[in-house]
This record gives structure tokens, C-alpha cells and sequence, in this order.
């Protein structure tokens, strides 16, 4: 009893009492009001028509687009209303804002270096069409002069980042989608809380959405009494408003400029599999020692410098600056992020790139597949080309609806010779791409609709580097775990076939 109560007076609840109150308030007005007379109800209806047109001419994804375009003619009266409402992917105008004015004081920070994509060039022009597309979308240089450590599980990253935090000296910056209370975030806390009182700068940023019911309302507050700088990014307010969609998903540890971590691994226990959720918790991540960290410093403080006093020099955060000594160097790296203030679907991109280059095999994983007709032909044309492509799935989901649309996807790509392989032990979060012995990513990108064109996300490329054979000796120790899907499985009847193309349609909305 003492459980529902608690649950009853949790943020989350009240938040989703909130909105749901609100959306069954506004379409009860609306409904009232268009019943009142013929001229506002035809006013509704022309209103879903211009919306209609507008969508057509909309330079959108096609999936997003077509869900909408099947609402608003489904609801003629409101949904033209409702796109209105909730329809625009886009962050507020003024985060917008913001964010743009700092990334564009980072533009000569973030220049590409030309002598080292020539490098690439010389060796491997299509892997370098990937690394300058990076560095001009993105922008985000290519380094060398850098080690990676690659991680197949969360709790062999968890050890390594409580070694290094420990070692910090001038600066620590974390940013993470979640955090929760327990093992590991307590573990962490207690580093940071030490290191504040030996005078380093400590920073914190996280997504507020994401620890809604995880965290405190005030938890920022509470962080900032302790002596480290918080931020709760885009403070989830209990409108009903899709702008409140665009969530800070990355995972990014720097400390003194020049050890960095990235990957899936946020900062609760069962990325540590010290909780079970659904089965064995399979997570990936990556470790950075040198020059390219300074691309996930600069990530961090395009965001922080956004709703903080802007660090005047970023010059200071040169890895070398608290690392004068040379860094071993180890392949190419591109650390890079995605944001969805521009019209660059730069993750999903890296992506498609990695795809159509393919040789030999890629292997992927991902703990979702809500894919665009884009992404489909590509993975279609990769496999249909004889390239061997794997996608390692969870076996035990944590969003059974969410896993249920993934499956409407599988039967057109096992057709054309993809293979999908769901991980029978538990759970996969990993987010890794790896292809033909060369390259690999390793980050936060998911492949849905709301990782692809919602988020802010992150991720590291990596070319020629010792950690892509890591990647895939990870990958094929999996497989034989796990279920080998076949088009058997995809049966479903009559109704399960109508249910999940219905779901299929609504996938880019979720």
C-alpha cells in the first residue's frame, strides 16, 4: 500500500496526470466549440486542409509526415489542431537560440583537420567521405594522437571511470540522459564531492525527461549546495507540447580535457547489471586518451554555455594542457553529435554512410528498429549486395509495445538477407556499428524515429583502430546467444498483421 501511495505522489505521475487533464480538457473545448456553428467547424476544416498542404510541401522524413497526414484526414475536425499542438519536432525558439549562438562562437574551434582526413584519403576514400562528412555536418574534426578502450559491458567501464574520476585534478564535466540513486551514481557522487572540496571545477548536466521519476524536482539545487554546477536540461514543464520531446540523450564523461567516455552506459544500476530489469543488462561503451576528447569537451559546453556564463577561451580545455607529454596514438577518432536544431540527421547519416561502403559484414546493435524507408533500403541494398548484415536485438524488451513495432520491420529486411538476432540472455542498449575490420561507432544513437530526429545524441567513429576488432569479437560472441529470427517467427494472423501496421504508421509519433 505504502508502494502505490508513493507512486501515486511521484513527479511522473502528477506530470502525466497533468498532461493527460489538459488533452482531455482541450479536445472537449474544441469539440464543444466547433458544434456551436457551421462557420467555426468549416474554419477547423480548412484549417486540417492547409495543414495537409503544408505537410506535402514539407521538407520532412516521409514516415513522420505520412503518420500525420493519416491523423489529420481521420480527424478532420481536429487534427489540424492537433498537429498544430503537438506536430512540430523542433526545440523551443529561444533553446534554439541559445544553442546555435554558442556553436556558432565554436566554428574555428571545430575546424577540420585537412592533414590528417588526407591521410584517410590516401589509404581509404570512402571511409574518408564519412569522416569529412562528419567534420562538415557536424562539424567535428578527425583526430589521431589518441587511445580508445573499447567496453562490452557496463560494469568493466564503471570500474575504469571510478579510477580515472579519483585521478581528476582541475576539471570533471559529466553530462547524462539518466541518473538514479544507487551503487553507481552514489559511488560517483561521493569521487565528486571530494574532488569539489580539492578545488575541481565539477560540472553536471541531466536530462530532466529522463530522470522525471528517478530524481528530485530540485535535485539541481541540491548538486549546487554540494559545490558542483548543475543543470537540468529543458526542465520538463506539464504542457502538452512535443518541443518537450527534444531530450539531451548523450553520455559524456571528460575529465581535465583529456580522458573521455561515451556510449550507452548512463549513470543507474542496471547498466551495471547490480539491478535486474529485463535479464542481463548488454551495454557498450568507449574510453578516449588524447587529442580527440576535445570534441566531447566541446559537445558538453555547447550545451552548458547555452544556459551558463560562456567559457570565454576554449582553448583552455586543450587536452595537452594538463597532459603535456605526447598521447599514444591509435587509429583515427571522431567523436561527433547529433541535435535536431538543424535539418542534418547527421546520426542516422553515419549510419547509411557505413551501409553503402560495406565490403564484407556489418554488425549492428541496437536496442530499438523504428527505421525510415531510408534506413530500410539501405540495410535491404547492403544485404541484397552480399555484404553480411547482422542486427543484434534484445530478447527480453524494456517497451514491449515499442519491441512488438520493431518486429513489422523484420519481415521486409529478412527478405532481402538481413539477419536479426535477439539476445536471449536479456536486454541490449548497445548502440554499435561495426564494418569490415575498419570502422566502428559506438555511442548513443538508437535506431528509432526519436534517437534519429528528436534527440540530442552523441557518438565515436572510429578508423583503424585496435578497439574495432574488440567491437566485433564482442558482436560475434553474442550471436550465438542469442534467437536467429526467421520469417516463421514474423507470422502474426489477420489481426496481428492489421495491429502492426497501424503501429508501423504511428511509429514515428512515439
Amino acid at each position: 500500500m505504502m508502494k502505490i501511495f508513493k507512486l501515486m505522489k511521484s513527479r511522473l505521475v502528477l506530470v502525466g496526470v497533468a498532461i493527460l487533464v489538459q488533452m482531455v480538457w482541450t479536445l472537449v473545448f474544441l469539440e464543444t466549440l466547433t458544434s456551436y456553428s457551421m462557420s467555426i467547424n468549416g474554419f477547423f476544416r480548412v484549417l486540417s486542409v492547409l495543414i495537409l498542404l503544408y505537410l506535402i510541401r514539407k521538407d520532412e522524413n516521409s514516415a513522420y509526415k505520412i503518420a500525420w497526414i493519416i491523423v489529420v484526414m481521420g480527424f478532420p475536425l481536429l487534427g489540424g489542431v492537433l498537429y498544430l499542438m503537438i506536430g512540430n519536432k523542433k526545440p523551443s525558439k529561444k533553446l534554439a537560440r541559445r544553442m546555435a549562438e554558442v556553436k556558432d562562437g565554436m566554428s574555428a574551434t571545430m575546424a577540420q583537420n585537412v592533414p590528417i582526413l588526407e591521410e584517410i584519403r590516401a589509404s581509404d576514400p570512402a571511409a574518408a567521405g564519412n569522416v569529412q562528412y562528419i567534420g562538415k555536418y557536424g562539424p567535428y574534426p578527425v583526430w589521431k594522437n589518441t587511445s580508445v578502450r573499447y567496453y562490452p559491458v557496463g560494469e568493466a567501464m564503471f570500474s575504469d571511470m571510478l579510477e580515472d574520476l579519483k585521478k581528476a585534478e582541475h576539471s570533471i564535466f559529466l553530462e547524462y540522459f539518466i541518473i538514479q540513486e544507487g551503487i553507481m551514481w552514489n559511488s560517483i557522487l561521493d569521487i565528486l564531492e571530494q574532488k569539489v572540496k580539492e578545488g575541481v571545477d565539477v560540472r553536471l548536466i541531466y536530462d530532466d525527461v529522463g530522470c522525471v521519476d528517478l530524481l528530485p524536482f530540485h535535485y539541481a539545487d541540491q548538486m549546487e549546495e554540494k559545490g558542483i554546477k548543475c543543470i537540468a536540461f529543458n526542465r520538463f514543464v506539464p504542457f502538452v507540447s512535443l518541443v518537450m520531446n527534444n531530450r539531451d540523450h548523450r553520455k559524456i564523461m571528460v575529465i581535465d580535457g583529456h580522458t573521455g567516455y561515451n556510449g550507452g552506459i548512463n549513470l543507474s544500476d542496471e547498466y551495471i547489471n547490480q539491478k535486474e530489469r529485463f535479464g542481463h543488462w548488454k551495454d557498450t561503451g568507449v574510453r578516449l586518451h588524447g587529442e580527440a576528447v576535445f570534441n566531447l569537451t566541446l559537445m558538453f559546453l555547447e550545451v552548458w554555455n547555452a544556459f551558463r556564463t560562456p567559457d570565454p577561451d576554449y582553448s583552455v580545455f586543450w587536452p595537452h594542457r594538463w597532459h603535456p607529454e605526447e598521447f599514444e596514438s591509435d587509429g583515427y577518432v571522431v567523436p561527433y553529435a547529433d541535435t535536431p536544431l538543424d535539418y542534418e540527421e547527421l546520426g542516422e547519416n553515419v549510419y547509411i554512410n557505413i551501409l553503402n561502403q560495406a565490403q564484407d559484414y556489418v554488425y549492428i546493435a541496437t536496442p530499438y528498429l523504428l527505421i525510415s524507408d531510408e534506413m530500410e533500403c539501405a540495410l535491404c541494398l547492403a544485404a541484397k549486395r552480399g555484404v553480411d548484415v547482422r542486427i543484434l536485438m534484445p530478447g527480453i524488451p524494456d517497451k514491449p509495445t515499442v519491441f512488438y513495432m520493431a518486429k513489422s520491420y523484420y519481415p521486409p529486411l529478412l527478405a532481402a538477407g538481413v539477419k536479426i538476432y535477439e539476445y536471449t540472455p536479456g536486454f541490449v542498449h548497445a548502440k554499435s556499428y561495426v564494418c569490415d575490420d575498419r570502422i566502428a561507432t559506438v555511442g548513443t544513437i538508437n535506431m528509432d524515429f526519436r534517437s534519429l530526429y528528436l534527440h540530442f545524441e552523441c557518438g565515436t567513429f572510429l578508423y583503424g583502430c585496435r578497439a574495432v576488432q574488440d567491437v566485433k569479437r564482442d558482436m560475434e560472441h553474442c550471436f550465438p546467444l542469442c534467437h536467429q529470427v526467421t520469417m516463421a517467427d514474423c507470422r502474426q494472423g489477420l489481426l496481428g498483421n492489421i495491429l502492426t501496421s497501424v503501429l508501423r504508421v504511428l511509429a514515428p509519433l512515439m
